[in-house]
């Protein structure tokens, strides 16, 4: 019994940590957490009895158990399911940042070095190091280089979204877009609903802005739109963070009746979207967009440059109505100030290059032939994709016989072999059997032994 209790103890200190139970909030039920865990109501209520001994609940006769008043320093670590953390995203994460030379990143979300656009980078860097010295030393302005946002703007008109460039706001990154929008959108305790699978960092930065998250299952054609339907019925999210353009992990694309109704039940439960469209100009032709169908009354749009051009020349995006530019404009200076100007610079001179379009077609026509050749070699594994994408850098596999891909990514990591597993993806944890390639990091032979290798 002594196991079950801390079992107990384990999983409300773990709600706790990662503010899915705030301060002052109201547990389960001693019978509605016995029945979710599968443990006896005794067994819950022994543990309750010790967490109000520690401190970190409190005992209200008559009304239940609540989350003592106090708040504890935010871990981050502490965030994912303890038995996994060898697997969670930062551990995907870190092994691919901190990875050797010698080491091989499948698992990884980006491009090798030698497929970037080297030339273009090196021609716009001696551009802008013979510029005014301002472009080396200053800070840029509020909303960001000018010229950059005209840019982009152009760029969202080709996909059906007309916004002036006074409505674009150049941030260090698509991570920063988001942070700056949960900081501008979000209190302690709301509630954000993501993609099952998503990208892992999603919910990194939900979990470091204190929200709690929920999740609806994602389709080859988008969110299961029924299940999507319940979840904003009963749970009321103030925000959604989903990929349109190529979704990551899976690959997969938004569908224009998906879309639609997507965009009829956040009018309808008062929802606001953020639209991620970090791997658009890998497609071959646009998805849907939600920003073109809602024309940016619910839909944020945010984007960046990392995975085409430079994850070193940090410049991202915010696309959003035009009565929220000011308050992330204040909340851009007050958390990083000017911004970078000389990322601006060095981004705006490759793309305004005709050399940037020739390299993307290029790059998609090498993208494409690697997925084939991937997917060949996968399946004489037994590693069938979930989905055959249009275009992009992943595929989204199941693997064979119920092989379990923390396991696998643990054996790998072993053989100097970085894996990206399922539930690193997951915030529901129901994607265990499933592992996210990134194709383009896929050329070496190695890879493929070591895989037949773990799955044997």
């Amino acid at each position: 019994m002594g196991a079950r209790i801390e079992l107990v103890m384990k999983t409300v200190r773990q709600r706790i940590v990662t503010r899915n139970l705030t301060p002052g909030a109201r547990l389960p039920s001693i019978r509605a957490l016995a029945g979710t865990l599968q443990v006896s109501a005794s067994t819950v209520a022994e543990a309750y009895e010790r967490l109000v001994a520690e401190g970190a609940i409190v005992s209200r006769p008559g009304s239940g158990f609540f989350v003592a008043n106090k708040t504890a320093p935010l871990c981050l670590a502490g965030a994912g399911p303890k038995l996994d953390r060898a697997i969670d995203p930062f551990w995907v994460s870190r092994q691919s940042l901190e990875a050797g030379g010698d080491d091989l990143k499948p698992g990884c979300g980006w491009l090798p070095p030698s497929w970037l656009a080297e030339g273009d980078l090196r021609r716009a860097l001696r551009t802008v190091a013979r510029g005014p010295i301002t472009d080396l030393s200053d800070y840029g302005t509020p909303l960001g280089h000018p010229a950059l946002r005209g840019l982009i703007a152009r760029r969202a008109a080709e996909q059906g979204i007309e916004v002036p460039p006074d409505q674009i706001v150049l941030v260090e990154s698509g991570t920063q877009a988001i942070d700056l929008l949960c900081r501008f959108l979000l209190e302690p305790g709301d509630t954000v609903l993501v993609d099952d699978p998503c990208y892992f960092n999603f919910h990194a930065l939900l979990r470091a802005h204190r929200a709690r998250m929920i999740s609806v299952p994602y389709t080859p054609n988008g969110p299961d739109v029924e299940a999507l339907a319940s979840v904003l019925a009963e749970h009321r999210p103030r925000l959604y963070i989903t990929n349109s353009a190529i979704h990551n992990p899976t690959g997969a694309t938004l569908s224009p009746v998906i879309a639609h109704r997507v965009l009829k039940l956040a009018e309808e439960f008062g929802l606001t979207i953020i639209e991620d469209e970090i791997f658009a100009d890998f497609e071959e032709a646009p998805a849907p967009r939600l920003a073109a169908f809602d024309g940016l009354e619910r839909v944020i749009q945010i984007g960046s440059f990392s995975k085409t051009l430079s994850a070193s020349a940090r410049c991202g995006y915010i696309t959003a109505r035009r009565d929220w530019i000011e308050g992330l404009i204040d909340l851009k200076i007050a958390t990083s100030f000017g911004g970078g100007r000389l990322n601006a610079e060095l981004v705006h001179g490759v793309l305004s290059d005709g050399g940037y379009r020739k390299h993307m077609n290029g790059l998609r026509r090498r993208l494409a032939k690697a997925m084939f050749e991937t997917t060949a070699k996968l399946n004489d594994i037994g590693i069938e994709p979930w989905v055959e994408p249009r275009a992009g850098l992943f595929l989204w596999c199941r693997l064979p016989g119920g092989r379990d891909a923390a396991e696998m990514a643990r054996a790998a990591l072993t053989r100097n072999v970085v894996l990206a597993p399922g539930n690193a993806f997951s915030l529901s944890q129901s994607a265990g059997g499933f592992m996210r390639f990134n194709v383009s990091q896929m050329r070496d032979e190695r890879i493929f032994e070591v895989l037949r290798a773990v799955v044997a």
